[in-house]
């Protein structure tokens, strides 16, 4: 289960990824990445559709999938994407060693939680920051709950 102590890990990683960054405003991809940003936290966007993204006028260049970054095994990862491909995503940041991976609302199912919280050769075995909880009425989301957790990890 996810808990204060856990969105505080999320944070305490020296970088961070954003799957399914977004230059569509109307797109929570877009609002989590721009969140980062606002933030002063750099952020490595995920998008294996653009090469870049743009936030408020400025173009990130974007990679296609967690693979691809420098640091996987010191980076924490934000997921905005469909529950199918988030457990595609889990799978390769297993494999990767990501050590945290915080799952929006909307972007898992049962199964997808079940993978994220199991431990071993059936799971993620990671830090998961999902589901219930947060300060938020839909779950653990950045957008509420970052800032606290932030703070916690004393980058705020």
């Amino acid at each position: 289960m996810t808990t204060e102590a856990t969105a505080k890990a999320f944070f305490s990683s020296p970088y961070f990824s954003v799957v399914g960054a977004s230059s569509n405003p109307a797109k929570f991809g877009h609002k989590i990445f721009a969140w980062y940003i606002a933030h002063s936290i750099p952020a490595t966007p995920i998008n294996p559709g653009s090469s870049s993204i743009a936030i408020s006028g400025k173009d990130y260049a974007t990679v296609p999938t967690l693979s691809a970054l420098p640091h996987p095994k010191e980076t924490s990862v934000s997921i905005i994407t469909p529950p199918a491909a988030t457990l595609k995503v889990l799978k390769e940041a297993k494999e990767l060693g990501i050590p945290a991976v915080w799952l929006q609302p909307g972007t898992f199912d049962d199964e997808v939680l079940k993978f994220a919280y199991s431990k071993g050769e059936d799971g993620y075995g990671g830090e998961v920051v999902a589901g219930d909880g947060g300060r938020g009425s839909e779950g653990w989301c950045v957008l509420v709950d970052g800032e606290k957790a932030m703070r916690a990890a004393g980058k705020l």
